[in-house]
C-alpha cells in the first residue's frame, strides 16, 4: 500500500495578484487628464459625503466603536469632529461617501462606484500625515487613479453580480492594493494583502438588489474600505497571503465563487478608468437611469408648454439597456429610499411630475404623492439592443434611454432620447461647472460663507492643491 502525501511547496502567486501589485508599486501615472479628472472626483466625492451627513440614518452609524473614543494622530472624518483609528475612519468616510449613491460610477460587465475607495485612501493618508509622514493631495490623487483602474479593470469583462457578489468586493481588492503601498508594504506583501482581500470575498455577498429584502446596505462600501485597511495592516504585522487564492482547485475564488471561470481583461492597467469615469452631476439617481431622468424632465417641460400635466398621460414607453432592465426596473410597492432610487419607473415618473429630482425625492414623505405610483403603473420598459451594445463599447460607453409618452387624448409626444448623461466624458466641458455647483451646494449646508470661500479657493488652484498635506486637506472639512 502507498500513502499519498500532500505537496506543501508554496506555489507562485496567481498572475492576477502579481499584476495588481506590480501596477501599484511600479506604474507611473503621467496622464494630466487622469490627474485633473481625479481632482474633480476628489472634490465631488467629499461633497457627496457631506451631503450624506444631512441624513440621520447615516449619522447614526458613524463615530468610534466605543462612544467618546479619540485616537491620537487618528483619521479625522469630514463633516464631523471624530478622530478615529484608520480602520474605523475608513468605515466612516466610506459610508458617508456612498450613503446617497451620488458619487461617481463605472458601468461595464460589472458596475460600481470607484470613488468608494477614497474611504480607505483618505483615512490612511490623513492618519499617516498626522504621524508626521509627507503625504500630499497628489498622493491621494495617485491612489484614487490606481484604485479606479484596478476596480474598473476587473469590472470591464467580469460580472460579479451574476454570481451573487456585490461590486463592493472590488472596492476591497482595489483599496487593499493601494493602501498597502501607502502603508509601506513591499510588492510581495501587497500580493499577500490582495490575496487576503479575495479570500474574504464571500462575506461581502449582499442581496440589496434582490426583491423583497428590505433596505440595501448603504454602508457596504464603508465596510469594504475598513476591511481593506485592516488586511493591509495585518500583513504589515507579519500575516502571509494565499498565493493561489484565485486558481486553487475546489477551494479557490474561481471555483467557489465564480463558477470556475477565470477573470478576463480588456486592457492593461493604466489610467483609462479615471479618464473615462462617470460623474453623477444632475441627479442623485442610479446611473443607468440618469439619461431617463434627463429625458423625463424634458417631457415635463413639453407637457407644461402644451398646458398639460402628468395627469394627462395615458402610457409611457422607456427604451433602455439590458443592465437597467435587470437591476432597476421594479413593479409593486417600493418600501424605502433605497428601493426608490433604484427604480427607473419611480425616477422617471417623479421627473415627469415635478420637473426635477433631488435627494429628498426618495423620502417616505415624497413617495406619499399618489401621482407617482399611478404614473409608475403606466410605464413599460423594454430593452433596446443598440443601447445594450453601445453600453459596453469601449469607444462609446453610452448609457442611453429614450421615452415616448402617449396622452389620454391620443396625442403621441415626440420621443426624447438621451444617450450620454451630463457626467459622461463626452460632456465633460458642460459638466465640470455643474459639478462645482453641486460641490458648492453640498458644502453650503455645513460651513459659513467665509469658510466656503476658503475651501473653494483651495480646491480650484490645481497646482497648490496637489501640494497640500493630506491632513490639511481633511482639516478644511472637519467640524471644530
Amino acid at each position: 500500500m502507498s500513502a499519498h502525501a500532500e505537496d506543501v511547496t508554496r506555489p507562485e502567486p496567481d498572475q492576477v495578484l502579481k499584476d495588481i501589485a506590480d501596477y501599484v508599486h511600479n506604474y507611473k501615472i503621467e496622464s494630466d487628464l487622469a490627474y485633473e479628472t481625479a481632482r474633480l472626483c476628489l472634490i465631488d466625492t467629499i461633497g457627496c459625503g457631506l451631503e450624506g451627513l444631512r441624513f440621520p440614518e447615516c449619522r447614526s452609524i458613524l463615530g468610534p466603536v466605543v462612544p467618546g473614543t479619540i485616537v491620537p494622530n487618528g483619521t479625522k472624518v469630514p463633516g464631523t469632529d471624530y478622530q478615529l483609528d484608520p480602520i474605523r475612519g475608513a468605515f466612516n468616510i466610506g459610508t458617508i461617501i456612498r450613503w446617497l449613491d451620488f458619487n461617481d460610477c463605472w458601468l461595464a460587465a460589472e458596475w460600481g462606484h470607484p470613488s468608494d475607495n477614497l474611504g480607505a485612501i483618505l483615512a490612511v493618508a490623513d492618519h499617516l500625515a498626522r504621524q508626521g509622514q509627507k503625504v500630499t493631495v497628489k498622493d491621494i490623487l495617485e491612489g484614487m487613479i490606481k484604485a479606479h483602474e484596478i476596480q474598473g479593470g476587473l469590472a470591464l469583462l467580469n460580472s460579479f453580480n451574476r454570481v451573487g457578489l456585490d461590486h463592493v468586493v472590488l472596492v476591497k481588492v482595489a483599496s487593499t492594493a493601494v493602501v498597502s503601498k501607502m502603508l509601506g508594504l513591499s510588492q510581495e506583501q501587497t500580493i499577500d494583502a490582495v490575496s487576503q482581500a479575495f479570500v474574504d470575498g464571500q462575506s461581502l455577498r449582499t442581496y440589496r438588489h434582490a426583491p423583497n429584502t428590505g433596505p440595501r446596505k448603504s454602508w457596504a462600501a464603508g465596510d469594504a474600505c475598513s476591511r481593506a485597511v485592516n488586511l493591509a495592516l495585518l500583513v504589515k504585522q507579519g500575516q502571509v497571503g494565499i498565493p493561489t487564492v484565485l486558481t486553487a482547485k475546489t477551494w479557490g475564488f474561481y471555483d467557489v465563487l465564480f463558477k470556475g471561470k477565470p477573470f478576463e481583461f480588456q486592457i492593461p492597467y493604466g489610467s483609462y478608468i479615471m479618464e473615462n469615469v462617470l460623474f453623477k452631476i444632475s441627479y442623485p439617481a442610479e446611473f443607468h437611469a440618469q439619461t431617463a431622468v434627463e429625458a423625463s424632465i424634458i417631457i415635463h417641460n413639453k407637457l407644461k408648454a402644451l398646458g398639460k400635466t402628468s395627469d394627462d398621460i395615458a402610457s409611457v414607453r422607456i427604451r433602455t439597456q439590458e443592465a437597467a432592465m435587470r437591476i432597476i426596473n421594479k413593479k409593486g410597492k417600493l418600501a424605502n429610499f433605497a428601493d426608490r432610487d433604484h427604480d427607473i419607473n419611480y425616477m422617471s415618473a417623479y421627473g415627469m411630475i415635478y420637473g426635477n429630482l433631488h435627494s429628498e425625492s426618495y423620502t417616505d414623505k415624497a413617495a406619499e404623492d399618489p401621482r407617482i405610483d399611478e404614473l409608475r403603473a403606466k410605464i413599460t420598459c423594454e430593452e433596446d439592443q443598440r443601447f445594450s451594445v453601445e453600453y459596453h463599447a469601449p469607444d462609446k460607453r453610452s448609457i442611453g434611454n429614450a421615452i415616448t409618452v402617449t396622452l389620454k387624448d391620443g396625442t403621441v409626444l415626440e420621443e426624447v432620447e438621451v444617450e450620454y448623461p451630463v457626467g459622461h466624458k463626452r460632456r465633460r466641458a458642460e459638466g465640470t461647472p455643474l459639478l462645482m455647483e453641486k460641490f458648492e451646494r453640498h458644502i453650503g449646508h455645513h460651513f459659513d460663507a467665509a469658510h466656503q470661500k476658503k475651501i473653494l479657493d483651495t480646491v480650484t488652484d490645481a497646482k497648490s492643491f496637489s501640494e497640500l498635506p493630506a491632513d490639511k486637506f481633511t482639516d478644511l472639512f472637519v467640524k471644530a
